[in-house]
């Protein structure tokens, strides 16, 4: 018999990869290894996971700030009004900041004004300045208007020029004054939005109850325009000698002859010209005029609260660590500015603004025992006096953009109330006063918001009800009519 041949070793056998799902398969999805990401992978999902998070509670504090304010306010809503008094109405102010639109302002009242005001039910307008001045003029505009209809006469007739258009609230005040409807007999107030609105704001005020109700007549200027009969000769006439072998022709017009070959001309192709936007009304009065205007004589004794309220704005590539930190922090500015516009809307507690003297000593600090001439009485001196009005958001210059400081080329003429210094006269600074939330309103928001939000369903009965799984209470259109049906 043949010897059969020495079995050989069988080959290895290799694993067989698990089953993938066939779903996943069909779908083109690789197949994912069960391994930790790679460093790079950590570094991105730490940096990205913590900047998420941060937005997230970021934004989170922020909707419960604003809230909190809401809740305060919101019994006002279900006070009753009578039938024949309006609401009570504010006036806000805004403009745009230097350097940007108009709606940075207006996103940073939707945001953090308006749902306190809408909580406490109030009524507003809006006086918007989209260029420097604007706030200015109607502000004084409103205020002359007030003044002719508490009596105030005119010092000459108005042209047709000057006369004031009528605008929809002086026809409105006509049919409410005719129907007998009452406006409301509290306090009602101004919210200023930024620093720069508040310089115009000031402005206007001092221009409408100190200025004239008239606009100022206007400078007579003859122009005379180049090439016309007025036109002044540089050379007296008799100089001018014209002698034929001397003469310039180019010097007089020729007539066309009919050997000329007439010149064709195309007509110029229409450019599309930008309208000029309408600049706003010329200032009656500067601050230099103040001292010299004497007082109407329907001047308020004490004007309406007013309330600044902070704009927060800053421009620049070089400024984006500052603008990412406001990203992340709009929490404190929603708290901050929910408190401020909450006092307003209760309108319970406001006070005068103060005035301070600034006075300078001759003594020096550094000498201990001073001479007997020195501490005479004339060595402590006042160099001046100052309004708390003019420090009010003036930290809020610091960032504004360079084109607020720097002269416009194109525009020469244009008043430039930004940069130039706030001036406050004696006999309007007193009478202004300003928003304050009384002592204990801070804990009192905090306690009225606890309060709702326990009363409010959790998340389960939310997702319960949504689910359809809590049954609703059927209303009555749904019940039909019950009783003996025999």
């Amino acid at each position: 018999m043949a010897e059969k041949p020495p079995a050989q070793d069988a080959a290895p056998v290799s694993k067989l990869p698990p089953a993938r799902n066939p779903a996943f398969q069909m779908m083109g999805l690789p197949r994912f290894k069960r391994k930790l990401p790679s460093r790079n992978w950590l570094i991105f999902w730490a940096i990205s996971g913590s900047f998420v998070s941060t937005l997230l509670y970021d934004r989170h504090w922020k909707k419960r700030n604003t809230q909190k304010w809401c809740s305060l306010v919101s019994y006002l809503a279900q006070e009753p009004l009578p039938v024949d008094m309006m609401p009570r109405k504010i006036t806000i102010f805004l403009s745009a900041p230097p350097g940007d639109s108009l709606r940075a302002s207006r996103d940073h009242f939707h945001e953090y004004v308006k749902p306190v005001l809408v909580a406490g039910a109030l009524d507003w307008e809006v006086v918007e300045g989209r260029r420097e001045g604007d706030v200015r003029a109607g502000l004084a505009a409103k205020i002359r208007n007030l003044r002719q209809r508490n009596g105030e006469q005119l010092q000459r007739e108005l042209s047709e020029d000057e006369r004031p258009v009528e605008t929809k609230d002086d026809l409105f005040y006509e049919m409410r004054k005719t129907t007998g409807v009452r406006e409301w007999n509290g306090v009602r107030g101004d919210l200023v939005l930024g620093r720069n609105t508040w310089k115009e704001y000031i402005r206007g005020i001092h221009e409408g109850w100190l200025g004239p109700l008239e606009p100022p007549k206007p400078q007579e200027t003859i122009e005379i325009q180049p090439g016309s009969s007025a036109e002044v000769l540089t050379d007296p006439p008799s100089s001018i000698t014209t002698s034929p072998e001397t003469k310039d022709v180019s010097a007089f017009p020729t007539e066309p002859t009919d050997s000329a070959e007439p010149v064709a001309t195309e007509p110029p192709a229409a450019e599309k010209t930008k309208q000029p936007k309408p600049s706003p009304t010329p200032p009656f009065i500067t601050p230099s005029d103040y001292p010299s205007r004497v007082a109407p004589p329907f001047l308020v004794s004490s004007m309406q609260p007013a309330l600044p309220v902070p704009l927060p704005h800053i421009l620049g590539f070089l400024n984006t660590p500052t603008r990412m930190h406001r990203f992340l922090t709009r929490r404190r500015l929603a708290d901050e500015t929910g408190r401020s516009v909450a006092a307003l809307v209760l309108a319970s507690h406001f006070r005068p603004y103060y005035q301070s003297e600034d006075f300078a000593s001759a003594i020096d600090p550094d000498e201990a025992s001073p001479s007997s001439e020195i501490a005479a009485d004339g060595a402590v001196t006042r160099t001046g006096q100052s309004w708390e009005q003019e420090a009010v958001l003036k930290e809020e210059e610091r960032e504004w953009h360079k084109s607020a400081w720097k002269d416009d080329e194109k525009e020469p003429e244009k008043e430039r109330i930004w940069r130039e210094p706030m001036v406050v006269d004696g006999r309007i600074g007193p009478r202004m006063s300003q928003f304050e939330l009384e002592s204990g309103m801070d804990e009192r928001a905090v306690q009225v918001a606890e309060e709702r939000r326990r009363s409010e369903p959790s998340l389960f009965e939310r997702v319960r009800e949504w689910s359809g799984f809590e049954k609703k209470p059927r209303g009555g259109w749904d019940m039909g009519l019950e009783g003996n049906t025999d």
